[in-house]
């Protein structure tokens, strides 16, 4: 099969002025390494990490929102969409897991954010997304947001590797995802079609 055509979409800085106390929403480069039959377009992938910088800022306590407060100003994600090869390399070199997964988040150490203002890197796989629907019965928009909210509030330090922790994590999911006109994506399916 021959290539298709890799492109990058960059981001420019905000032209408006706003006081330097202003929130602004991430600048987020979008890289596509893979076909993108089943991929959102730049506006909508780049609205969802913006919806959930913004809400996953606001939701974290004090003392960390303060952190994040020095590259706030100028904070930028890079999210790249890969085929089903790229992913499995990934998530094998840094996981341990010979499989493609759907999102992989790398964020940024904290001196790099206060270096660049990188968050870090989401890592998506077109296709291991677009199965997942699938196999979920949901549709291709709803997992896409998902996984660029779950990623995202992985960059901002949010896991789930606990229970109370991963209780917060999906509860903020559910909630940004709502406000983005999505059902929540823990719901059994079955719930949601009655």
């Amino acid at each position: 099969m021959g290539t298709r055509n890799r492109t990058a979409v960059r981001t420019t800085p905000l032209q408006r002025k706003r006081p330097a106390s202003a929130r602004r929403a991430p600048a987020v480069e979008l890289q596509f390494a893979t076909r993108r039959p089943w991929v959102p377009g730049p506006v909508t992938l780049r609205r969802w990490a913006r919806a959930a910088h913004e809400a996953g800022l606001a939701a974290l306590p004090a003392r960390q929102r303060r952190m994040h407060a020095v590259v706030e100003r100028d904070a930028a994600v890079c999210l790249r969409v890969v085929g089903s090869a790229e992913s499995r390399r990934l998530d094998r070199s840094y996981r341990g897991k010979d499989r493609p997964t759907n999102v992989l988040s790398f964020p940024s150490s904290p001196e790099e954010r206060v270096a660049s203002g990188v968050l870090g890197d989401l890592v998506i796989c077109a296709p291991v997304v677009a199965r997942e629907a699938r196999e979920q019965r949901k549709t291709l928009g709803a997992h896409w947001a998902h996984m660029v909210v779950h990623g995202t509030l992985h960059l901002l330090g949010y896991d789930h590797e606990r229970l109370r922790a991963a209780r917060m994590m999906e509860a903020l999911e559910v909630e940004i995802l709502r406000g983005l006109g999505f059902h929540d994506p823990y719901q059994e399916v079955t719930e949601r079609l009655v």
